[in-house]
């Protein structure tokens, strides 16, 4: 098994954590989502790894129908528990790359949230292409660590750890602000033949976390639910140990997202 789908297939591990611990994505991300593909109510939506509901939720509420294809069983799992009141929404365990709709269905919209960099890149283009009604749209958003300017310099400090402890990518220190920040979705999307780039956005906002919380928050990403536990248990002493040494024991993280939306050709 490859590095990338070993990693990906980790995210199951944390079905119990990842709604609450991750945070919920900007309000104008949904805005422009409907604005720049013009999807109502009325359409029928397919959402690429939903784990366990995090976009799926907000869509749902506003009224739209929607297929929600997941790898994980237990992250497919929680998403039909947290999404059982909606009677459109439908929640398949199946990688997307595996899966088949019912003949002759097709979708309004194919998006995916934080999923989409997971999926077989020499097929997802091309199938979602296929799965999409004529003039139909791909959206993909994800929500990376952003690093303005004035970052906490906790984030400073706690880097020193991960390199201690050889987890460290060796990129130079610190990361580009999000919006010097590259992003090759909108490339991909080109790239692949099938889309038409109608429109990119990008998101900036922060959180509060406690020591706790933002252990929870880590616990949901790959890197660390298989890092080694002795690194693992290392860090977040450090962590919790130089959050206690703050008046209010928290620090701040700042998110980016960036929404890319394609028409099919």
């Amino acid at each position: 098994m490859s590095q990338e789908r070993r990693l990906r297939a980790t995210f199951n591990r944390a079905a119990a954590l990842y709604q609450d611990a991750r945070p919920d994505y900007p309000d104008e991300l949904y805005s422009d989502l409907l604005a720049l593909t013009g999807v109502e109510p009325r359409a029928h939506l397919l959402e690429v790894g939903c784990g366990p509901g995090k976009a799926t939720l907000p869509l749902a509420r506003m009224g739209f129908r929607i297929t929600a294809v997941e790898l994980g069983d237990a992250l497919a799992a929680r998403a039909r528990q947290l999404l059982a009141e909606f009677d459109q929404v439908s929640v398949i365990t199946s990688s997307f790359e595996d899966w088949e709709p019912p003949a002759d269905v097709l979708f309004d919209l194919v998006y995916a949230a934080t999923a989409w960099k997971w999926v077989n890149p020499e097929a997802k283009y091309t199938k979602a292409a296929a799965l999409l009604t004529h003039g139909g749209h791909l959206a993909d958003w994800n929500a990376g660590h952003a690093f303005p300017h004035g970052f906490d310099p906790f984030f400073t400090e706690i880097q020193w750890v991960y390199e201690e402890i050889g987890e460290g990518d060796g990129s130079p220190w610190p990361p580009p602000p999000p919006e010097d920040q590259p992003d090759p979705t909108a490339t991909e999307f080109v790239v692949s033949g099938h889309f038409t780039v109608v429109g990119t956005r990008r998101y900036v906002w922060a959180r509060r976390y406690t020591a706790d919380e933002y252990i929870a928050l880590l616990e949901t990403f790959s890197g660390h639910i298989s890092m080694e536990p002795a690194k693992r248990e290392h860090l977040y002493r450090e962590i919790r140990r130089r959050l206690a040494s703050r008046p209010d024991g928290r620090l701040t993280r700042h998110w980016s997202a960036v929404l890319t939306i394609g028409r099919r050709l």
